[in-house]
């Protein structure tokens, strides 16, 4: 009786693991082949917003590599467009006292830091979708925490840290919930939630209510 007992906790065991490896080989495949169609089809936008960031600030460069922390603690550079001043970092720590959420990570409402231009690709979050060519370098998936930035992580709980347990993304849950109406120890409970839920439905879900928040503009992005 208790060999047939261990050999169905096997078989469950097995069948999650192929289940699992199931969906990251689609899950994969989603992001390689989604990333591609979406840098092909926004190649214009990509050049029109190019151009109004070198017009807005013609010395300031067009795109912005920022260090984040994906899978398992792994640092990365992620891409966006430019949508605040140069010394944008250096003027941060001035601006850490006026910072609207508890908990590891800065929302503004009016960051001073903001550009003209950037406060319309940030509304309309034309400033994340460089972020698609780390999607199909594998760094970042389209569905998935977001990467949070070095410092962040210094002051993340062993809870929090399992935020990285999965490649983050460039939307998932939380983003979809409230986006900057949400905190910090929400934004890691919706997180983890998605992350024990995750599936290629899940995602598909995640990323059809991510198109209708961006069509509603009711919050800047992260």
């Amino acid at each position: 009786m208790a060999n047939n007992s261990y050999m169905a906790k096997e078989a469950l065991l097995l069948e999650d693991f192929k289940e699992k490896k199931n969906y990251m080989f689609l899950k994969r495949l989603i992001d390689i082949i989604g990333s591609f169609i979406g840098i092909f089809l926004l190649g214009f936008v990509f050049i029109v917003t190019a151009i109004a960031i070198k017009l807005d600030d013609p010395k300031g460069p067009v795109f912005f590599a920022q260090k984040r922390v994906g899978l398992n603690g792994k640092e990365f550079n992620m891409f966006k467009f430019r949508s605040m001043v140069t010394n944008a970092e250096e003027k941060l720590e001035e601006l850490l006292r006026y910072n609207e959420i508890q908990g590891a990570m800065f929302k503004m409402k009016n960051d001073p830091r903001i550009t003209k231009v950037g406060r319309i690709i940030r509304k309309t979050s034309i400033d994340e979708l460089p972020q698609l060519f780390n999607v199909l370098r594998g760094e970042m998936s389209l569905v998935g925490p977001r990467p949070p930035l070095p410092r962040e992580v210094k002051e993340y709980t062993d809870y929090d840290m399992q935020r990285l347990f999965v490649v983050p993304g460039c939307t998932g849950l939380w983003q979809v919930s409230g986006r900057s109406s949400i905190g910090f120890d929400e934004m890691v409970n919706l997180d983890l939630q998605y992350i024990a839920k995750r599936s290629i439905w899940f995602d598909l879900k995640i990323i059809i209510k991510t198109v209708f928040v961006l069509l509603l503009n009711k919050d800047d992005a992260y």
